[in-house]
């Protein structure tokens, strides 16, 4: 698109109008679009829209129109006595039509195994990030296009993950309460929180919308054993859609049902969701997945079979070394990923051989995306 915006002609179609632009392009206006995004309807400080669309029929049409002497166009409008004003910059901005045009590309960028050999792609200092808005978007972009990042050097002190999630934005609570101590203890209420070796999964699958990303916060870790793994589920989804496209419709299609029972919040906690979700431009949303939760299946009988197959291929695939990172967390290090497309694991460790102590945050997707567009003054 050109840097210059000029609008060169303005005709009616119907329930629309037809811009022609000085580069050549074309676009459409629907008419109760443009009367819905009047400048005049948003709030000047909350930015929010203040027009009602219900106080105009949907016969509404300019009544006359024009591009004014300042290059905007100017519409007068058939109902309400009232006079709209778009800029041409703004116009060609949000063009619909030219929009439509546009090829989706995706912002993710998969890994397998191979990142084992690149982990500074996937590392940053906690100094960089705190000393100001560049380490910021930095490990934000990290988190978002990878969905992984390790942190380093951060303070050992207890709850002091606070002071580094306070850049992004509010935590997300939830009944483990923040921060969530990953300690071995009697008579646990989630297996995270004993010695032994953990599949790799995602936290919270039994939530209708599971946090968006997790930071394990490493302050004591003295034990031997423990490495921690991390999966690209993404990576994984996409090599089975490539390799085994009827699995991938089927765990893409077909709702498995999530249950936690945890016996110190008196909760019984159901969640009914596909495995594998995908947004509107067919990319990946969600990888939802953890067998330690998952259900008794449901499914109707008819499918039963298949998805059986199918989900025993997804596990196989998200255990494959081809597709693991393994790495063992020093006190300092701030494991930060995001939950729903970054699977995570543990090995096995000895207790009596040392104290290892984590304590865990999450954030919602939303509020990681949102800082990194604030920072990266997105205009959407």
């Amino acid at each position: 698109m050109h840097e210059t915006y000029k609008i060169s002609s303005v005709s009616k179609n119907g329930s629309s109008l037809l811009v022609d632009w000085n580069d050549g392009e074309k676009s459409t206006y629907n008419f109760l679009w443009l009367r819905d995004n009047c400048p005049s309807g948003v709030h000047p400080t909350a930015r929010e829209r203040t027009f009602n669309l219900l106080t105009v029929t949907e016969n509404i049409h300019p009544k006359s129109y024009e591009i004014n002497p300042e290059g905007m166009l100017e519409i007068e409008w058939s109902e309400g006595d009232h006079i709209s004003k778009y800029d041409s910059k703004w116009l060609r901005h949000n063009c619909y039509t030219l929009k439509n045009k546009e090829s989706y590309k995706s912002p993710y960028t998969l890994w397998d195994n191979s990142m084992q050999n690149s982990f500074e792609k996937i590392t940053i200092d906690y100094e960089e990030i705190i000393s100001g808005d560049e380490g910021l978007k930095k490990w934000l972009e990290q988190l978002h296009y990878l969905g992984i990042s390790l942190v380093k050097n951060a303070p050992t002190e207890k709850d002091s993950g606070f002071d580094l999630l306070k850049n992004i934005s509010h935590h997300r609570e939830t009944f483990f309460k923040t921060p969530f101590q990953v300690i071995d203890i009697p008579n646990p209420n989630n297996s995270a929180y004993t010695a032994k070796d953990l599949r790799n999964h995602i936290d919270l699958p039994y939530y209708e919308i599971a946090p968006g990303y997790q930071f394990l916060h490493c302050l004591i870790n003295e034990a031997a054993g423990g490495q921690s793994i991390a999966v690209d589920g993404f990576r994984v989804a996409l090599y089975l859609k490539e390799n085994f496209n009827d699995y991938f419709n089927i765990l893409l299609n077909t709702p498995v049902k999530f249950v936690n029972r945890d016996y110190t919040a008196n909760t019984i906690r159901v969640m009914h969701a596909p495995l594998i979700t995908l947004d509107r431009n067919n990319d990946f949303n969600d990888i939802r997945f953890s067998a330690a939760y998952m259900g008794v299946m449901d499914c109707s009988p008819d499918k039963m079979d298949k998805f059986y197959i199918a989900y025993r291929k997804l596990l196989e695939l998200l255990h494959d070394e081809k597709f693991e990172i393994n790495f063992r967390l020093e006190p300092g290090d701030i494991y930060s990923f995001n939950n729903r497309r970054v699977l995570h694991g543990r090995k096995e460790y000895d207790p009596n051989s040392g104290e290892r102590h984590l304590q865990g945050y999450y954030i919602d997707r939303d509020e990681i995306i949102g800082r990194l567009n604030f920072l990266n003054k997105v205009n959407p």
